[in-house]
């Protein structure tokens, strides 16, 4: 294989996994300023729920990465 797949995989990789970062803090902001953080509304669950397949898309990209080598 090229090696600028392995560039690519990383890149997507850190793409994906800062994504996921900001999911969960502006959830957890939006969780915040609504008041109620027991009474979350859908549209912050969503936003958890991108962020942890965002999460989990890295991990699987790193993976195929670690398999290019």
């Amino acid at each position: 294989m090229p090696p600028i797949f392995k560039a690519l995989a990383s890149i997507t990789a850190w793409i994906l996994f800062i994504g996921g970062c900001m999911a969960f803090l502006f959830a957890t902001i939006a969780a915040i300023a609504t008041g109620e953080p027991t009474k979350v509304n859908i549209a912050v669950q969503i936003n958890y729920v991108g962020g942890v397949a965002a999460f989990v898309a890295a991990v699987v990209v790193m993976k195929l990465r670690q398999m290019l080598q």
